[in-house]
């Protein structure tokens, strides 16, 4: 049961009993193992290959629907102990990596819509991972947005610590913004606004959001 949602629900009394009212998971949607040096296996999460689905090492059963009936019973069984469940999600960049790195998904469908790409063509990269994602082009708002909205309506999580957030201030060329739309659009969606919302508050390149995620309602964490 160790590393999986069902052994989360073993060690709720635990939990209880240092007064917990509150936890956060690593991330737990599907991503790349393989994003690691030969003969290693990442286990880290920070490499996305989808945004709605689980990664289903973190069942503790086979069954292709496994991974989703036992996170919700975690979540479930964690509300029912007065924990709250805040999921570390990672909109910044995916498992595609850099221009020699795998094609799974964007890249594929539509590459100059999803990823933010310099005048030679090649990928921005603002995340330390080889990529960054095109957060506030019209099309991975939407994605991100149902994403969030999927995990509060059909998940029942509390909240969401953003990795690297200051993406989230980047345009289409990169650059910040003082007014960025998908902040704008997070904060007036009827099913995301009453759920905790965590900016890591800045960038793999320097950029400090601290401060400027606050005027948002968002809270802002060190890490």
């Amino acid at each position: 049961m160790r590393g999986t949602f069902a052994g989360v629900v073993q060690r709720i009394p635990y939990l209880v009993d240092l007064g917990i009212t509150a936890v956060e998971l690593m991330p737990v949607f599907a991503f790349d193992e393989q994003a690691a040096p030969q003969g290693l296996r990442n286990v880290w999460g920070y490499q996305p290959l989808s945004f709605f689905a689980l990664h289903g090492r973190y069942a503790s059963r086979r069954e292709p629907t496994a991974a989703l009936e036992e996170f919700r019973d975690m979540v479930r069984a964690l509300h029912r102990a007065g924990i709250e469940v805040i999921l570390d999600v990672v909109y910044n960049h995916s498992a595609e990596e850099d221009a020699l790195g795998p094609t799974i998904s964007f890249r594929g469908l539509a590459n100059e819509v999803y990823y933010l790409l310099g005048e030679d063509g090649e990928y921005v990269d603002y995340s330390g991972c080889g990529n960054t994602l095109n957060v506030n082009s019209p099309v991975v708002m939407r994605l991100i947005l149902d994403s969030l909205r999927f995990w509060v309506s059909e998940m029942h999580v509390d909240g969401f610590r953003f990795d690297l957030a200051g993406v989230l201030l980047r345009d289409g060329q990169g650059k910040p913004q003082a007014n960025s739309p998908i902040l704008r659009a997070i904060n007036s969606d009827p099913i995301l606004k009453s759920v905790k919302l965590i900016a890591e508050a800045w960038d793999a390149v320097g950029l400090d959001g601290l401060g400027r995620f606050a005027g948002h309602g968002w809270l802002e964490w060190n890490g």
